[in-house]
């Protein structure tokens, strides 16, 4: 049984317009497994159908409608499905295609769109940009949760500055989810980190690197070697600048010598 995404947007919003499409399919045997309007103008469904010509037929039809206009009609990707759960379009940036943007508010839908993507096997480089205190770790770590992904933190200044140095047990293990902030595992002088921090690299799984612009700043990595960016925002305006950052890094690697410590291990 093949699965579609089929959207249009509405030409004229008259009443039973919605009916008669749903019972063309029914008529065609093509199954409606989800449907929600898509921001204000548009809606969008993901069908199901154990025929191809069923699809054909309805294409056919549908597309000589007069108060709809068919925008897309496809094989189902992740923006398709999440679309059709949250009501809107995550944002991608007009010029690099890999990167996404999110703002504080969509906390929710970003969380199911990283969950899919940890879902899938293999190697995947994941960075995530964002100010200090946006939700960048508290939605990686849900995300992993949804995907039933088990995370290892090689970095981290969630509780206090973490740098681990070696992996114990299972946690070497492909099918977890490594996470690191890039502007501490830039900043340690611990070769030890740095020598896991390149196994892990290596290795078939997925990784996801907080403030990827300061990793791979001296490093042999580059931002072309990341398969998605994701960008999170208070508001659609803010700036992500790496100078708070910084200085909160600094700050938290002052606080180790000042009797409080971090975890090193």
């Amino acid at each position: 049984m093949g699965e579609w995404y089929f959207e249009y947007e509405i030409q004229v919003n008259r009443p039973g317009l919605l009916g008669d499409i749903a019972s063309l399919l029914g008529m065609l045997r093509v199954n409606i497994v989800s449907i929600n309007g898509i921001d204000e103008d548009r809606r969008g469904m993901l069908l199901k159908a154990e025929k191809q010509e069923s699809i054909e037929r309805f294409m056919s039809i549908v597309s000589t409608m007069d108060n709809i206009h068919v925008t897309k009609f496809r094989e189902p990707k992740v923006r398709d499905r999440l679309a059709v759960m949250h009501g809107k379009y995550i944002t991608r940036d007009a010029d690099e295609k890999n990167t996404f943007r999110f703002v504080r508010d969509e906390l929710g839908i970003l969380v199911d769109f990283m969950a899919e993507l940890f879902k899938k096997e293999g190697n995947k480089l994941i960075g995530i940009r964002g100010m200090p205190r946006v939700g960048k770790t508290e939605s990686v770590v849900a995300a992993s949760v949804c995907a039933n992904k088990k995370w290892i933190f090689l970095s981290s200044t969630m509780i206090k500055q973490t740098v681990r140095n070696q992996l114990i047990g299972d946690e070497f293990n492909q099918n977890n989810l490594f996470i690191l902030d890039g502007a501490v595992t830039r900043r340690t002088t611990d070769e030890r980190h740095q020598q896991l921090v390149r196994e892990i690299m290596r290795l078939p799984a997925t990784k996801v690197v907080e403030h990827p612009d300061l990793f791979v700043q001296h490093s042999e990595y580059k931002l072309g070697d990341f398969d998605y960016i994701i960008e999170l925002r208070h508001h659609p305006d803010e700036v992500i600048t790496y100078e708070i950052i910084e200085k909160n890094e600094m700050m938290s690697q002052n606080d180790q010598f000042g009797g409080f410590g971090g975890f090193n291990f």
